[in-house]
């Protein structure tokens, strides 16, 4: 929902800042006084291009934001964290455009600069604007598809198509892959199968590596190691000048000098100990020469397996340690390739996936031509009561290629008066009628979900009366489950609304400027007033304006009544 919105020096407004609501709310003033400029400015501030003569005459710059509420818009929070553009408070968005009488601008998404492309692109999951605008996404064809897909409840159907999509897609680029060089990939994938077959053979990971480098160390020094070991045992304990007789012999002589001088008693305490832990090692000595394993032919085997290890870490550059890495390499290659598959069964198995896909297809071609006759009704006969006697609405499928979003594109189809063909809603030749045919395309939407702020500039261009009122009354309705915003001359769609802004124009020093403000209850009175009377303004155009806004008042919210009313 559109939040605020604050002006700076454009086009003849020296500065507002206005604050919306929920609901309806209309715009209105005198012919002239700038209604649309509100528009103007949004659109601008939402990434829609201009030039340098919308700054105020005088000024150097000028500079629009807009501010929107988040809490029910999940499409636009997902994309501001997909950009990284998420403020802190994620249920509020900014937009600001600055444009400088040069012709450049700038455009910022909550304070970070963006593209005029990207702020389009979050804008239009925020607001659409109905009339001769940029933001007008109903021109669009895919966003005519898009609208006809969410009435027709197509969001499954559309996910697992594009799911099936992407995976036929992924086999028919591996298939032309190896259809366009099918000798080169042959050759790649056998030297490939051969290369991981001798990774395989290896069977290495590095802790087996460790323990394998630790094993052949200590065999191929076991000659050295079973030296070092007798040598100490021997002269520990088996020699005739063995340690160990010596200690003994020590520990004696002291523990009777100990008798005379007990201060001899911790010394020969010592001795013994250090005696007694001599005596264990030459037991840990004797039980590790008994273990130590002395096979020839083991430590060939180890040499072996480690001379194969390095030569294929030499043969590929690599330290042994990182031989994994490459064999995963070398197995994700080959599936890429297709996976050992022979060209015929990578065609098999693309065709079998083009199926898949085309089921799903042909069901969302289904529901859609089936959405498509509803939906063209419902519009036809809304347009009867919007001043439109004789418009028809149509859906128009034609056939494009197979993508994510299905086998036809669409194309929204009207004759705005009996007797006119139908053409397409891009080409209409009045931008009332345009205005008018989003209105009754919308109001059929709106139970769907879409925007939250929706915005109708002259959606009453052409029409006045009875017909005046039913605009009004729709726009009320639509109002009940979205953010309505509509500039309009006629009372019985001001009437309508639940807020009303006047937009009035003034001069001072010869310096034009217009001002917009919203409206109290007796404010709206006098407004509609103005509206009915035009300059002279009496008692009766008073009362007629007070019964109108109490009329409107006892309407329902309810989009289901409205209709019925307007019937």
């Amino acid at each position: 929902m559109l939040h605020s919105l604050t002006i700076r020096d454009f086009v003849i407004v020296d500065s507002l800042e206005l604050d919306f609501e929920a609901g309806f709310t209309t715009l209105t003033g005198e012919t002239g006084a700038g209604k649309s400029i509100m528009i103007d400015a949004l659109s601008l501030a939402l990434g829609a291009r201009a030039d340098g003569n919308v700054v105020r005459v005088g000024q150097a710059k000028a500079e629009i934001t807009a501010e929107f509420d988040l809490r029910t818009a999940t499409d636009a929070r997902q994309w501001l964290r997909d950009n990284e553009l998420a403020d802190d408070d994620v249920n509020v968005t900014i937009f600001r455009r600055v444009l400088d009488a040069s012709g450049r601008s700038k455009s910022f998404i909550n304070g970070t600069s963006v593209t005029l492309s990207q702020a389009r692109d979050l804008a239009e999951r925020l607001i659409d604007i109905h009339g001769q605008h940029e933001h007008q996404s109903l021109l669009k064809r895919d966003a005519q598809l898009t609208l006809l897909d969410d009435f027709a409840d197509n969001a499954s159907l559309l996910q697992i198509l594009a799911t099936r999509h992407a995976s036929w897609s992924q086999l028919a680029a591996t298939r032309a892959a190896r259809e366009a060089n099918e000798a080169a990939i042959t050759r790649e994938f056998e030297e490939l199968s051969y290369q991981i077959s001798e990774f395989e053979k290896l069977n290495f990971s590095a802790a087996r590596w460790e323990d394998t480098l630790a094993d052949q160390r200590r065999l191929a020094n076991a000659a050295s190691l079973i030296a070092s070991t007798d040598s100490a045992i021997n002269g520990l304990s088996e020699s005739e000048a063995a340690a160990l007789t010596r200690i003994d012999e020590i520990a004696v002589d002291l523990n009777q000098a100990a008798d005379t001088d007990p201060a001899l008693k911790e010394a020969a305490s010592l001795i013994e100990s250090a005696s007694v832990e001599l005596r264990e090692a030459v037991s840990a000595l004797r039980h590790y020469l008994r273990k130590l394993d002395v096979d020839p032919a083991r430590l060939a085997d180890l040499d072996r397996e480690i001379s194969d290890v390095q030569e294929i870490a030499r043969k590929f550059r690599i330290e042994p340690k990182r031989i994994p890495e490459m064999m995963q390499q070398k197995r994700d290659r080959l599936s890429a390739l297709g996976g050992g598959q022979s060209l015929d069964e990578l065609i098999e198995q693309e065709r079998a996936s083009e199926a898949a896909y085309r089921e799903i297809a042909k069901k969302l071609t289904k529901t859609r031509q089936l959405a498509a006759k509803k939906f063209a009704m419902e519009v036809t006969q809304s347009l009867q009561q919007l001043a439109m006697p004789g418009g028809k609405f149509a859906v128009e499928f034609s056939p494009r290629e197979p993508s994510a979003n299905g086998l036809e594109a669409c194309e929204f189809q009207v004759a705005a008066h009996e007797g006119q063909p139908l053409g397409p809603l891009a080409k209409i030749a009045s931008g009332g009628e345009l205005s008018r045919v989003s209105l009754a395309i919308q109001m059929m939407a709106s139970a769907k979900g879409g925007v939250g702020t929706m915005i109708f500039d002259e959606v009453d261009s052409g029409i006045g009366g009875r017909v005046a009122e039913v605009v009004g009354r729709l726009l009320r309705a639509l109002g009940s489950n979205h953010q309505v915003l509509a500039v309009t001359h006629l009372p019985q769609v001001a009437a309508c609304a639940v807020h009303q802004f006047q937009v009035a124009k003034m001069s001072r020093d010869g310096v034009v400027s217009t001002s917009i403000s919203p409206l109290t209850a007796g404010k709206r009175v006098d407004e509609i007033a103005r509206m009915l009377g035009g300059i002279t303004i009496t008692a009766a155009t008073k009362k007629a304006a007070a019964e109108m806004l109490e009329s409107a008042s006892k309407i329902s919210g309810d989009q289901i009544a409205m209709k019925k009313q307007a019937k």
